[in-house]
Formats: structure tokens, C-alpha cells, sequence
């Protein structure tokens, strides 16, 4: 998948109406709350929704929506994924643009090309073409989309 097939990246899902008139509990899936101030607008496979409210609510959020107005609206959007544009953050590095990455250790040896990233208790990892699996932490230098640099401790690739 290309970097322009990713431009829009998953920030949550709805997963149920709370109240009678259309509030949802969302689980958001960032850290970035900007993406629940009124007027942003998230994108669903069935149109955009416009944020008219938020507060977060047990480990999750409640949202408004300004094209959900009712219960009955409400309870038909459990289960669907909010996706909003790719903010521009100085020194921020998307998971996406780790994809087709050249892996190498500190002294020179390529390890593989990163073709996922699954997400670990201790650390997210990279998975590369070879099957290997590399723990992100010990990247040392990241070029978005081109090479990553790992200082592997001995026995990681045997």
C-alpha cells in the first residue's frame, strides 16, 4: 500500500449511543485529543461527521455529532471507524511510514524490509519481509519510508 493509500489515518470507533438525543461513546484510538474539538470533521465509510461536542467519559469519550441527532440515529453507527487526515507534527513519525523501510544494524547489515508493525505490551514491533521480528525501541535512526537503523543486541537475528 502506498503512502498516498494511507493519508487517512483510523483515530477511533464508534461503540455505542449514549442518551437520547445521538450522543456516541467513542474509543479513541490516539492521543490526540485535537481530533474531538468542535468542527472536525472525521470520515466514516458512510460520510463525515462533524464533532459538535466531546468529554471524555470512563476510558472512553462522549461525542456529538452534528448529523446525529436521536437515538434511533445513534444505535445504526456501532462499530463504524472514524478516520481523520494525517496531522503535520515536526519530529513526528507515523507508524505507516515505516512500511517498506530498509532494516539495518549499526554496522551496516540489512536486515530486511519492515511489511508490518504489530503492536506488543513491551513495544511495538516491526515485521520484516524475512520474518524476522525487530522491537521498535531499539531503533536508533529513522528516514520515514526509505531506512531504519537498529542497534541489535547479539543473538536478535540467529
Amino acid at each position: 500500500m502506498g503512502a498516498d493509500e494511507r493519508s487517512m489515518l483510523q483515530v477511533g470507533k464508534i461503540m455505542r449511543a449514549h442518551g437520547l438525543k445521538g450522543q456516541l461513546s467513542v474509543d479513541l484510538w490516539t492521543d490526540r485529543l485535537e481530533r474531538l474539538v468542535p468542527g472536525t470533521v472525521l470520515e466514516t465509510d458512510r460520510g463525515p461527521l462533524t464533532v459538535t461536542h466531546s468529554q471524555p467519559h470512563q476510558q472512553r469519550h462522549l461525542v456529538s455529532f452534528e448529523e446525529i441527532t436521536t437515538r434511533d440515529e445513534a444505535d445504526k453507527w456501532r462499530g463504524v471507524v472514524l478516520s481523520a487526515p494525517r496531522l503535520d507534527i515536526a519530529g513526528v513519525i507515523w507508524i505507516d511510514e515505516l512500511y517498506g523501510a530498509e532494516v539495518v544494524t549499526t554496522d551496516g547489515i540489512v536486515r530486511g524490509l519492515v511489511v508490518a508493525v504489530e503492536e506488543y505490551p513491551a513495544s511495538d514491533m516491526l515485521i520484516l519481509d524475512t520474518g524476522a521480528l525487530v522491537p521498535l525501541t531499539f531503533a536508533t535512526e529513522v528516514e520515514p519510508r526509505t531506512r531504519i537503523v537498529i542497534d541489535a543486541p547479539e543473538g536478535l537475528f540467529e
